[in-house]
């Protein structure tokens, strides 16, 4: 018998990697177990991705700075804030990322992709995921990824990230295009991070995504086999429990850390 593809995102695995009781709780457990309410990083990560998606989705002439503020502004929510004034200084400051966004980068081109859903299958994976946006230069895809954290990637940040390479790889499967550029850009200061790779380090990090694809098949059907779902799925517990989505269902994670407030992880 052939061997069973198993399908696999970038979020998935990462959410296994860093705890494997918060992915049993995310993509196994139903119903699904409470969580946290919304996080303030988060909305505002939301929030800009929609304003620059909505942007390249409108004519070149008319992705001006002045819109891509008021395009923010349009995707606005306060979930997650402390108050009507943080939300406001946080809108504020993201009016100005993605102006100046506009304002330092080229946004003339059409990219080849918004948002973009790409699926292959490579090895043992089927590798797949939404990628925020991809462009076409000189005849070679390339793989963008928005970020809006509190520190600036680098470039050991794009060689290193297996979402970015994933990617890569699907983009090149599903669009019958080399792609191998992988960017992140950060929008609140405009710095670009990329890396350029090569089939070698592609097939590296594919070696990684299998690895961890094949531990998560594991305890999937060890569970599906009367496998004891705390045993088989273990918490990773630490600092990070703080902010986990599912800390109100994981008595491992509220003893781990205390509860971080929805706004902490925002970018001073």
């Amino acid at each position: 018998m052939p061997q069973r593809l198993i399908k696999v995102s970038p979020a998935r695995l990462s959410t296994f990697a860093d705890c494997p009781r918060r992915y049993r709780m995310a993509y196994l457990d139903r119903p699904t177990p409470r969580r946290t309410g919304g996080w303030a990083h988060s909305t505002l990560g939301a929030v800009v991705h929609n304003a620059l998606r909505a942007l390249f989705e409108l004519p070149a002439r008319r992705r001006t700075a002045a819109r891509a503020a008021e395009l923010v502004t349009e995707n606005w929510s306060d979930e997650g804030f402390a108050d009507t004034e943080q939300a406001g200084e946080y809108r504020r400051r993201a009016r100005n990322w993605v102006a100046d966004y506009v304002d330092e980068h080229d946004t003339g081109f059409e990219p080849v992709g918004l948002e973009r859903w790409v699926s292959a299958p490579t090895g043992t994976i089927v590798a797949e995921g939404r990628v925020d946006r991809i462009d076409e230069r000189s005849g070679e895809l390339v793989i963008v990824d928005y970020k809006t954290g509190r520190r600036a990637p680098n470039e050991d940040d794009a060689r290193g990230s297996q979402a970015l390479a994933l990617y890569a790889i699907a983009a090149r499967r599903t669009l019958r295009k080399p792609a191998n550029r992988v960017e992140l850009h950060h929008v609140p200061t405009g710095e670009i991070a990329s890396w350029e790779h090569t089939d070698e380090s592609l097939r590296r990090q594919r070696g990684r995504a299998e690895e961890t694809a094949a531990d998560v098949q594991l305890a999937v059907d060890t569970l599906a086999a009367g496998g004891d779902p705390d045993e088989v799925f273990p918490a990773t517990a630490g600092r990070h429990c703080g902010w986990c989505d599912f800390r109100p269902s994981c008595p491992v994670g509220q003893d781990a850390a205390p509860a971080a407030k929805p706004w902490e992880l925002l970018a001073e």
